[in-house]
């Protein structure tokens, strides 16, 4: 339109000719400023509404008209003052006071905080993925009941997949179409949640595998005496087939599987990204041609000796190379992806076990996760994390299920294995204690401090002063048979047994031989037939109280239930094997390799 500045033909507002005019005289319709406020129809046509750039058609009504002279608004001028003069008399809306704004300010970011958190935990659970459920074995061991305290063990079953789907080609996924099973770790969470345990099954382990469903919904027949990774290829898919692996757990370990993680390489990598890298450590250089041995050369440096911080895909790379450490073995591999996980669970504690630390984890986690149906949800998830949050670093424990070589494969070694899933069935720890009871379940509490008992041959006591030694024998493990066998040893001894019955209260872990006044060196000499027993004082004469140490020495003996139907506490892990498990807290540069 055509039109003087300042006018409505012009189509500029007369706001904003107006700021470019300030100059100019007030009052003067043609420059497009207004006069004061009142001043007639000039406020009719421009008033304070206008000037914010508001049409006076939209602040009162059509009050512009058809176009008049000069100064004037045309027929409707009249009407125009009378409508807007209430508007510039009108009151200012009071202001806030700072308490309502606060309380106003608050409000909105509460509410963006849990839309924010909403959208998180939508996001999380659109990550999420679940398996069959259906896929899951019938025939299935019973669920851990709640102990005395209403608490409950969980078993968790961590898998590390290394399918090239979802690009974890890219990542180093398998060479092979399908999926494969690069790690498998059973988590026993003991009822206190104050202690944890982590066993690693070597994925060249041979084992038996149960019917495991196909995807076209038919199952597979029985298989023996095949690798344990196999049980995840089931079915030859990329996602990979974890139910089939926690049927095969559960057959092996005579344990409830409570719930299943799989993440692949990404969400790996992810991970330790989410926490800002992970402390490792290598006992020598680690090159490009030991991650791959078909690369044909050294190839360049990915790891110097020492200790470091990897994220990513250094940390992928670190937990996968088996090459050029110990004996190139998943063994040793094993060891160091235990190391990491230690440092990775340190790391996090480190930051704090809250939903500010969690949450970000989860989301990286879980774009590569596949969960049991039973925990298929961010919140099921962070229940979870948040339920171990008061396990310390050095009640977390990591050990390797006891193996041993057969040809290429590896053999799982019974009993001790059997020894271990019985101690994790009956929810105690690896060193015997019961995690289920209040407070310790070990030996006796002695009055002073127990000395250990000279380590000298056994049998070296038979002289004549022995029968004048009178013996008492209790079975203070809560198995039948190890009473009467301890006694042959001690009549074989030359000492003389009173009698033979079972020790009151909690089992003992070890074997204890008391004493009374003036007969230390009476046990002492009887502590001889029971290595690693502990002497203190007792009440009158000697007595050799069993533990759980005594069953392990003896286990022909040690399987029948005591008298009354009790079930029978498991023998303590042998030394082999709980003395190879790491805490959590322990020096990344330790027990990293094997051979």
């Amino acid at each position: 339109m055509s039109g003087r500045k300042g006018s409505p033909e012009a189509g500029i507002s007369p706001h904003r000719t107006g700021g470019r005019r300030a100059a100019g005289r007030p009052g003067i319709p043609e420059q497009g400023i207004t006069g004061e406020k009142g001043a007639g129809d000039a406020e009719g046509a421009y008033g304070a509404d206008e000037a914010k750039g508001t049409a006076s058609a939209r602040g009162a009504g059509d009050t512009r008209g058809t176009r008049g002279t000069k100064g004037t608004r045309g027929t409707r001028g009249a009407k125009a003052t009378a409508v807007a003069r209430p508007v510039s008399r009108a009151k200012k809306k009071p202001k806030r006071s700072t308490k309502q704004k606060v309380l106003w300010i608050t409000a909105g970011c509460t509410s963006l905080l849990l839309l924010a958190g909403g959208a998180l935990y939508y996001r999380l659970d659109s990550n999420i993925s679940t398996f069959d459920r259906d896929a899951v074995s019938k025939d299935r061991p019973d669920a851990a009941a709640p102990d005395a305290q209403g608490r409950t063990p969980v078993n968790v079953l961590l898998i590390g997949s290394d399918s090239r789907g979802n690009g974890n080609s890219d990542l180093g996924g398998g060479g092979d179409g399908g999926a494969r099973s690069d790690t498998a770790i059973l988590l026993h969470v003991y009822a206190d949640h104050k202690h944890a345990v982590g066993i690693s099954i070597p994925r060249d382990s041979l084992v038996n595998l149960p019917p495991c469903k196909l995807p076209n919904g038919t199952w597979t027949k029985p298989q023996a005496n095949v690798m344990f990774n196999s049980a995840f290829s089931v079915g030859n898919t990329e996602q990979g087939n974890p139910a089939c692996t926690q049927n095969a757990v559960e057959k092996l370990t005579n344990l409830r599987v409570d719930h299943t993680i799989v993440v692949d390489f990404n969400g790996f990598a992810a991970m330790t990204k989410a926490v800002g890298g992970v402390e490792v450590c290598l006992p020598n250089d680690i090159h490009e041609g030991d991650l791959n041995p078909n690369l044909g050369h050294k190839g360049k440096l990915l790891f110097a000796k020492g200790k470091q911080k990897v994220e990513g895909q250094a940390a992928l790379d670190y937990v996968r190379v088996r090459h050029g450490i110990g004996d190139g073995s998943d063994i040793g591999r094993t060891k160091r992806q235990q190391a990491f996980l230690s440092s990775l669970i340190k790391e996090v504690k480190s930051r704090g076990m809250d939903p500010t630390t969690l949450l970000p984890l989860a989301d990286a986690a879980t774009k590569s996760l596949t969960v049991d149906p039973d925990l298929g949800s961010a919140a099921k998830l962070l229940d979870f994390a948040m339920s171990v949050k008061d396990v310390d670093l050095h009640d977390v424990k990591f050990l390797t299920a006891p193996w041993r070589y057969d040809g290429p494969r590896v053999a799982l070694v019974h009993p001790d294995v059997d020894q271990l899933w019985a101690a994790l069935k009956a929810d105690r720890t690896i060193d015997g204690q019961d995690a289920s009871a209040p407070g310790d379940s070990g030996s006796a509490a002695p009055t002073t401090e127990a000395t250990p008992a000279p380590t000298t041959t056994p049998g070296a006591a038979t002289d004549t002063k022995a029968a004048g030694v009178k013996v008492s024998v209790l079975n203070g493990t809560g198995e039948t048979g190890l009473g009467g066998k301890a006694a042959e040893t001690v009549k074989g001894a030359g000492y003389t047994v009173t009698s033979v019955g079972n020790a009151t209260g909690k089992p003992r872990s070890t074997t204890v031989v008391e004493y009374g006044t003036g007969e230390r060196g009476s046990a002492e000499a009887v502590a001889k037939l029971f290595p690693g027993a502990t002497v203190q004082p007792g009440s009158r004469g000697v007595a050799v109280v069993l533990g759980h140490d005594f069953a392990a020495a003896n286990p022909a003996t040690a399987a029948t239930p005591a008298p009354g139907g009790a079930a029978s506490a498991p023998a303590p892990l042998p030394t082999s094997v709980s003395g190879t498990a790491r805490s959590a807290d322990d020096d990344p540069c330790a027990n990293v390799s094997y051979g």
